[in-house]
């Protein structure tokens, strides 16, 4: 890439974040686009001052995981050329840019999985099923990731994928999962559970709930080869099991005593384990010879 092309971010329809209705860039492919606001910083004899962040400029950045500092996904990207005005290191401000091309795949941009993120997959929306041997070995086996990790699961998929790409790309994902299917996850177990459990240990089920999401959310970057917090392999992903749970449709949830499957639209309850409790062999050996 030339020293004076860098990436710019957009809305999905090609209109810049700042308005909604300033600059379309998409439109503008090919050709030239000016700031449309007056110049108000400082002027001496020797050199005008811009302030960067400020309507005084455009912005791009040569990182594109560095223009989610006012941006974020769902977005569209641009390949665009100029002579930057003002720059921190990362952010960089233009009075004028030409707008190159329009960059189509974005996870290969980002370095993420860009279209995934935009539309999660949603594991109530796979069809309601019944757990088999293999999907019992993978809740077991998330359930010891989980306490080797003692409470800092969230804290881990967090502080990995800001020391990565960045808070801002970190904030843009995680409000994408969220708003689209860690709410919906969260209110259609409650639905699903809340008589079952009490009061005291409903903390402990909306925990367990939370880092199905944060370990969904950390899938989504692929490229992380080391997390924070956990003893693993390097290049694998210590929480993959939930993952492997969660694209097969099933929701681990944990009341302090007893693990259950949730699967289906209504999160229904399709299979318990009691690993703390005097009958959970049991009521594993009950549950196993429903398979």
């Amino acid at each position: 890439m030339k020293k004076n092309q860098y990436y710019k971010l957009a809305r999905p329809d090609g209109w810049d974040f700042y308005s909604g209705k300033t600059i379309n860039y998409r439109e503008s492919i090919g050709k030239r686009v000016k700031c449309p606001t007056r110049f108000s910083g400082t002027t001496s004899k020797e050199k005008q001052t811009f302030i960067l962040c400020s309507a005084d400029v455009l912005h791009a950045c040569l990182n594109p995981n560095d223009c989610f500092v006012g941006a974020k996904i769902p977005c569209s990207a641009y390949l665009i050329e100029g002579k930057s005005v003002i720059d921190d290191g990362k952010k960089f401000g233009f009075r004028e840019l030409k707008v190159i091309r329009e960059i189509k795949d974005l996870d290969k941009l980002f370095g993420f999985k860009y279209m995934e993120a935009i539309d999660p997959i949603h594991p109530f929306r796979l069809g309601k099923k019944q757990p088999t041997k293999e999907d019992i070995r993978l809740l077991k086996y998330w359930a010891s990731v989980r306490d080797s990790v003692k409470g800092f699961l969230g804290n881990s998929v967090w502080d990995s994928v800001g020391d990565s790409v960045g808070d801002s790309v970190w904030d843009s994902v995680r409000d994408s999962v969220w708003k689209s299917v860690g709410d919906s996850v969260w209110d259609s177990v409650w639905h699903s559970v809340w008589n079952s459990v009490g009061n005291s240990v409903r903390n402990s089920v909306g925990d367990s709930l939370s880092n199905s999401v944060w370990a969904y959310i950390g899938s989504l970057f692929p490229n992380i080869k080391k997390w924070r917090y956990i003893i693993h392999k390097e290049g694998e992903y210590p929480f993959q099991s939930a993952i492997d749970l969660w694209k097969r449709g099933f929701i681990a949830s944990f009341d302090g005593k007893l693990w259950r499957l949730h699967s289906g639209r209504n999160a229904k309850v399709v299979y318990e384990w009691g690993p703390y409790t005097r009958k959970s062999k049991l009521e594993e050996k009950k549950n196993a010879n429903r398979i």
